[in-house]
């Protein structure tokens, strides 16, 4: 099914891009990509989004498919109502990217199961497909198949969408086992200030990878002299600097210790499907992994990614400042004690039902009711850690959840420099947020939330916090321009309405 729809869709394109006379070259020149990129989309080859449809269409001139796509995506919130019922948490967006990255390791079929259909994931599907990875969605939409040629094309690598995701960096690893040479653009994403990418480099120097930046590209040469022959000390106990390292050991024949690693939800769903490859880890969830790569990997592998505790994180927040009961199903609970512990000691009242497994058959679940609480200002500041402490995409949901609470709330979001700064857009909506600095951010609690319409703060979290509160605030709320929110979230406005909410996705006319 969705075969033939790729293949209809790139039927319209091909006759359009005829009828105005123009060749496949001319129509990658405007669009800032490959003739084969192209020609795949044109054969039905390749995944493309509504974005990228209305796009060729405007260069073209030719409306492809009616799609009422005029502009960026809104959201018009009516707030102030009470949610109810229950709503399962989907897999985490995180790991799956990361298990996307991680398929260019294997000459095998790669099946994973319930993959968030979000932007994120396809700005990654689209720069596979346009190097020359087939992937298709099975399963009625449900699961993702991917497949790698025996060589990959880098040369028509798809820059636009390569750029608009930071998880390309998370080529690096696999690729340098690939090829001697490469390059792949700057990596991108959310406006989170500025964040180095040294702490890779000195992890994948010890694979004989040196990297240097320039015109908007990294260019990447691999010694293959050098070993990782010492352990490997992580300069930044970051997840997606341990998870490169885990790539670029993965396929090295033989045995690397990675230390300082982090041991979070989704390195550790990433190491579940290396074993599946048959590379051997040890100390999965430590902050020391030994891995016990294979110098080839040619497997047909069928893996299911765990639940997102940072949806979950934010699914509790959006019961919390709604004043509702809900049930959360499907909460990996392991990666959210903390979270739960600082909202119990602000009087959360909540129930937290028998642990099950995930389908990974490792991380612990359980199903969560939150109900209507008076909530105290916590003693202490809220900040971020490093696994097991509380996670660092959280922090900014107990912004919302603080100015809810009586009292007045420090969080210290020391890990980037601007986040704290787009947390101040609640005071649009009545919140009582005092910037301290960069970094720090008094909140005073409880809110009378107000509607209001506002531009989407361009981070993710502090995006969703904001929607929250409209969420909360009586009367309507508009909410522009929410493709970062699409990011990381899948159907997040229809699924918060069929647990009571009232929110309409809208474009500009």
């Amino acid at each position: 099914m969705i075969d033939d729809y790729l293949a209809r869709i790139g039927q319209l394109i091909r006759d359009a891009r005829q009828h105005r006379g123009w060749t496949q070259v001319q129509l990658a020149e405007a669009l800032g990509t490959s003739q084969s990129a192209v020609n795949r989309i044109e054969r039905g080859n390749q995944n493309i989004s509504l974005e990228m449809i209305a796009r060729i269409g405007e260069a073209l001139d030719s409306e492809i498919v009616s799609l009422g796509y005029a502009g960026p995506m809104h959201l018009r919130v009516v707030g102030g109502r009470r949610l109810h019922g229950s709503i399962d948490v989907k897999t985490s967006k995180n790991a799956c990217v990361a298990l996307l990255c991680a398929t260019l390791l294997n000459s095998g079929r790669t099946v994973l199961r319930r993959v968030a259909r979000i932007e994120e994931v396809f700005r990654i599907l689209e720069v596979l497909g346009s190097i020359g990875v087939r992937s298709r969605w099975i399963n009625d939409g449900a699961d993702l198949e991917i497949v790698p040629p025996a060589q990959l094309d880098l040369d028509a690598i798809d820059q636009e969408a390569a750029r608009r995701t930071r998880s390309i960096i998370m080529f690096l690893g696999p690729l340098l086992h690939r090829m001697d040479r490469f390059r792949i653009p700057y990596a991108g994403g959310c406006d989170l200030g500025t964040r180095t990418v040294e702490p890779h480099m000195t992890a994948l120097r010890r694979f004989g990878l040196e990297v240097t930046a320039t015109e908007g590209t990294y260019h990447a040469t691999v010694n293959r002299q050098i070993k990782p022959e010492r352990a490997i000390v992580l300069t930044e106990r970051g997840d997606t600097v341990t998870e490169n390292a885990l790539l670029a050991a993965a396929r090295h024949d033989g045995v690397t210790v990675i230390r300082n690693a982090s041991s979070n939800y989704m390195v550790q769903d990433l190491c579940f499907f290396l074993e599946q490859l048959g590379v051997r880890i040890e100390g999965v969830g430590t902050t020391t992994l030994t891995v016990h790569g294979v110098a080839e990997i040619d497997r047909d592998v069928d893996y299911s990614p765990s639940e997102d505790p940072v949806e979950a994180m934010s699914l509790i927040a959006a019961a919390v400042v709604t004043e509702s009961e809900l049930t959360i199903r499907r909460v990996p609970v392991e990666f959210l004690e903390i979270e739960l512990a600082v909202l119990e000691g602000m009087g959360l009242d909540h129930d937290l039902g028998p642990e099950y497994p995930a389908d990974n058959g490792r991380t612990r679940l359980a199903d969560l009711t939150v109900r209507p609480s008076k909530l105290e200002a916590p003693i202490d500041k809220i900040h971020p850690m490093p696994f097991p402490g509380l996670n660092i995409d959280n922090a900014p949901f107990f912004a919302a959840i603080a100015a809810s609470a009586h009292g007045s709330t420090l969080i210290h979001d020391w890990v980037y420099d601007n986040r704290a700064i787009y947390l101040t857009d609640l005071n649009r909506l009545g919140g009582r947020l005092q910037l301290l600095d960069p970094h720090r951010v008094l909140v005073e609690g409880p809110t009378r939330w107000r509607a209001a319409e506002m531009m989407c703060p361009p981070a993710l979290r502090p995006a969703v916090v904001v929607l929250l509160a409209m969420m909360a605030a009586e009367g309507t709320s508009v909410l522009r321009n929410v493709y970062v929110i699409n990011r990381g979230y899948e159907d997040l406005a229809e699924r918060l309405n069929s647990v009571g909410a009232q929110i309409e996705t809208f474009r500009d006319i």
